[in-house]
């Protein structure tokens, strides 16, 4: 790129950006929903997402314990064996493969606390808004006393 290219570029940018003050917002068409720019979520995507953390976080518990796979009589995984022995040896290995594995097992843990976190907030939140949502069923009625539904109160909203 030549140098006066990229002073016709420079200045072609230049002139697009106003100096007036512009505030950041969403534009007016967000196309691809529900137009008003609201973030909806239904009860089963929360449950659905809920179930997969749970799901990873069992798989990841078995799948990914290199401390205690092929555990010996003493509880020792395999690798922190390999370890052990290469370090009697007087293998420099020995001690990076120790630390690989407990620095494996701490990730390994703090991945699954945040499904764990994942699941049960979602869970939660899942129990939260369907009691909100019985309440508000319960507070709001029809002119002849029965209770307006949530589907119905959002119609009216809209």
């Amino acid at each position: 790129m030549a140098w006066d290219e990229w002073e016709q570029l420079k200045a072609q940018a230049a002139d697009k950006q106003s100096t007036q003050m512009q505030l950041n917002q969403s534009p007016a068409d967000p196309g691809g929903g529900g137009g008003d720019g609201d973030l909806v979520v239904q009860q089963d995507d929360l449950g659905a997402v809920g179930h997969e953390a749970f799901i990873l976080q069992g798989n990841l518990r078995k799948q990914a314990d290199i401390a205690g796979a092929g555990a010996s009589k003493e509880g020792v995984g395999s690798t922190m064996q390999a370890a052990a022995a290469l370090k009697s040896h007087s293998f420099a290995t020995g001690s990076a493969l120790e630390t690989t594995v407990e620095i494996w097992t701490s990730q390994v843990k703090s991945v699954l606390q945040a499904c764990a976190h994942i699941s049960n907030h979602l869970d939660y939140s899942k129990k939260l808004h369907a009691e909100e949502d019985a309440k508000l069923g319960v507070e709001v009625h029809t002119r002849t006393g029965s209770a307006i539904s949530v589907s119905k109160l959002n119609e009216l909203f809209k």
